[in-house]
């Protein structure tokens, strides 16, 4: 039996399934909340339920360590009865922003030992609509997909770049290092939320390994935009190499020499070798290179336990809970979300 959902405050209401995640069924019905890994993982989705009763969507669990006592992760539950939804923010969806392209690798280098820089180019006159710090999907043969961060900025629109870390017995990862100029893969976007907020406020920004590839779409971003805000970036990795994109960050330095503090943090390497750079974890970094943070801004992108870690110097750091925004990079399969969230483009409240 389905339930009606309604949003608090509003005269929005849909339909959602038993076995459907609110978040989903918002999705479905044009209704934009805010998440990332769909997963559980990453606390996004976090909202209260204002009435009504929700349960988690095959027994999962439905709050998770980033969740305040009044709050549920919409990706994970289902109605049990009629609900009445209070997100943290909600949105119309663009019904013609999702669209699937088939791409073009147009460059494919190897910028480190274990990552690649891949960059599509979308078919003649075919523009992709994103937000800096938003992902997409490549599309496998077999049904499933998997999710990078577009690491180039908007205003890019006809072409998109991926960094991407090769993963032991990756299914997608380990064909990487074969592809080649004129090959083509299929691809859809956009997905996600992690997105810049307008503000001044100082913003702090964490990535480990491939969770720069979001932070420069956004960084980039905010150059084109000429936005000026403190920026401090800490960008995480075993060892020097990891840093794979040094050049980005110098030109982020000549355009902001008063604002923008860039911290390479290095956990492999011994102190008499890190150089400038900070020897340990980017938690232990945050923590001994930011002062107080609250009315800061911090977005971290990297994988759940780095995050976690992140997110746990940076509340003891007096930032606000709803100032920490996360893109939690969760291994493995996605489901392809296409015919589940084909609505979108025809549907309107």
């Amino acid at each position: 039996m389905n339930h009606r959902v309604f949003l608090a405050g509003s005269e929005i209401a849909f339909d959602c399934a038993p076995d459907q995640s609110v978040l989903d069924a918002a999705l479905r019905a044009g209704i934009e909340l805010p998440y990332s890994c769909r997963k559980g993982v990453c606390g996004n989705c976090a909202g209260g339920v204002a009435s009504g009763e929700v349960a988690g969507v095959g027994g999962a669990s439905i709050r998770n360590e980033t969740c305040t006592p009044d709050q549920v992760l919409y990706c994970m539950c289902a109605p049990v009865t009629d609900v009445v939804l209070q997100p943290t923010e909600w949105k119309r969806a663009d019904p013609s922003a999702r669209k699937a392209f088939t791409g073009r690798v147009y460059k494919n280098q190897r910028v480190a030992h274990d990552v690649s820089l891949l960059q599509l180019r979308l078919p003649a006159g075919q523009r992709a609509k994103f937000r800096a710090g938003q992902y997409l999907q490549v599309l496998l043969d077999d049904g499933s997909a998997r999710c990078y961060s577009m690491a180039n900025p908007p205003q890019e629109s006809d072409a998109v770049t991926l960094h991407i870390r090769h993963v032991a017995g990756g299914r997608f990862s380990t064909q990487v290092g074969q592809l080649a100029p004129g090959d083509t893969l299929r691809v859809e976007l956009p997905f996600g939320s992690v997105a810049l907020q307008d503000s001044e406020r100082p913003i702090v920004f964490v990535a480990g390994g491939t969770g720069f590839a979001p932070v420069k779409s956004i960084i980039d971003d905010m150059a084109r935009r000429k936005l000026v805000r403190p920026i401090t970036l800490i960008w995480g990795a075993r060892t020097p190499d990891g840093i794979y994109l040094a050049a980005a960050v110098e030109r982020w330095k000549k355009q902001w020499p008063q604002s923008f503090r860039f911290i390479p943090a290095l956990s492999d390497v011994p102190a008499e070798d890190a150089g400038d750079a900070f020897c340990g974890r980017v938690d232990e970094a945050l923590a001994a290179s930011c002062g107080e943070l609250a009315g800061h801004e911090v977005y971290c992108c990297g994988s759940p336990p780095m995050v976690a870690a992140v997110r746990e110097a940076a509340l003891a750091k007096g930032l606000a809970h709803a100032d920490f925004h996360a893109d939690v990079f969760v291994p493995g399969p996605s489901g392809t979300p296409s015919a589940e969230l084909a609505a979108i483009a025809s549907h309107a409240i």
